[in-house]
């Protein structure tokens, strides 16, 4: 774990833009094909499975992974030029988002031999999509207070009751990282007791209920567990070791540049339309947005140079989603304010489409993978400030 906001500047890559240049061709011909057109917010919001399935034909899922496993045993640069350019496109990633970013690697680190011959190649390929089970209805971003339980039956499996919210996709996903009580809660240790099950969302017992954004639209669900019985040999590490796991897979959930580009297509569109324009405003607008998206990436490159050493910046990356998510509403502000357009779904102005995609998404930004106060008091803990 690293506690310290210095990270080693990340390596220039030779590799990573190779496939860069790959990534940018194939993304190039897929759109003047017609399979996707660019929206805001696609790495939670576009569930594409034949999409996903196309990414891993091209070894472009699992890229850092064992080859044992599927994986293809690339770095951590590489991959992140991958992410970087599907998101600066705007493509339709969210099916197999959260597995390649932080279950695959929860798995790796934590799964037993079969857990990972038995699921990690079907993520590989783009076909095994996961969700995270860490928020409650009363807890919100305090870990420490959640209640779903986790009890052995007679037979030796885990009997689950509880609920989770915010859990993306899960009525398009097959697993679950779920985190649960298995022992009570100790007053003075509440991160004791908790545990990581992976749980089929097939089960008899599990209920998805939607969860409807200001458009109508729907990724975020609540996931209901009612006497949910899952077998023993599920549990995901050690039993009694949850805190700790929750708060390593956290550094792979905060630190991505998913953190800050959910609204790069928005730029991009409003750079296309004003870089010509002469216009001071608006010229004031793009160069301090572009100084803060370079910015951004270089914090965020750092921490996955960082992530490829071995280490857990967890602090520099609860930094970036709060700085990232930040900038993202901050995006739509600016551009609204010198934009001369309307903002409309419906619009066949691309730059008004994106810019109401990016102001009905907005809410979401702070609050998914922890709110920006939480965020800010890890911060403040870790450099012993509170």
């Amino acid at each position: 774990m690293s506690n310290s906001l210095v990270l080693a500047p990340a390596p220039r890559s030779d590799a990573a833009e190779r496939v860069r240049a790959e990534v940018r061709e194939f993304l190039a011909d897929e759109l003047a094909a017609g399979t996707f057109t660019t929206h805001v917010d696609t790495w939670l919001s576009g569930v594409d499975p034949s999409f996903s399935r196309k990414l891993g034909e091209r070894g472009w899922l699992g890229m850092t992974w064992p080859k044992e496993y599927g994986g293809h045993e690339r770095s951590a640069m590489e991959r992140y030029a991958v992410t970087e350019e599907l998101l600066a496109a705007g493509a339709p990633v969210a099916a197999h988002w959260i597995a390649d970013r932080q279950s695959g690697p929860n798995l790796l680190t934590y799964g037993t031999e079969k857990q990972r011959q038995e699921i990690l190649p079907r993520i590989v390929r783009g076909e095994c999509y996961f969700v995270i089970g860490m928020s409650e209805p009363d807890s919100g971003s305090d870990l420490a207070s959640i209640r779903t339980k986790a009890v052995r039956n007679g037979d030796g499996d885990w009997v689950v009751n509880g609920a989770k919210v915010w859990t993306s996709n899960a009525h398009e996903s097959h697993y679950g990282i779920v985190l649960v009580r298995t022992s009570p809660s100790d007053p003075s240790n509440r991160h004791a007791g908790m545990s990581q099950l992976l749980i089929d969302l097939s089960l008899p017992g599990i209920t998805v209920n939607p969860i409807r954004i200001l458009d109508g639209g729907h990724h975020f669900n609540e996931v209901v567990f009612d006497d949910v019985v899952v077998p023993g040999d599920m549990l995901l590490g050690e039993e009694g070791n949850g805190w700790h796991q929750v708060t390593a897979e956290l550094a792979f959930e905060r630190s991505g540049p998913e953190r800050f580009l959910s609204t790069y297509p928005l730029i991009a569109e409003f750079g296309r339309r004003v870089v010509d324009s002469g216009d001071p405003a608006q010229l004031a607008v793009l160069g301090r947005l572009s100084a803060r998206v370079l910015a951004l990436r270089q914090m965020s490159l750092r921490i996955a140079a960082a992530l490829d050493r071995g280490e857990l910046p967890n602090i520099p990356a609860a930094l970036v989603k709060d700085v990232g998510t930040t900038f993202e509403a901050d995006v739509i502000e600016e551009v609204r304010r010198v934009a001369d357009v309307m903002p409309s779904l419906d619009s066949p102005d691309p730059l008004a489409r994106a810019l109401a995609e990016a102001q009905l998404h907005q809410p979401g930004f702070t609050l998914r993978g922890g709110t920006n106060e939480i965020l800010r008091g890890i911060v403040a803990r870790g450099l012993g400030l509170r």
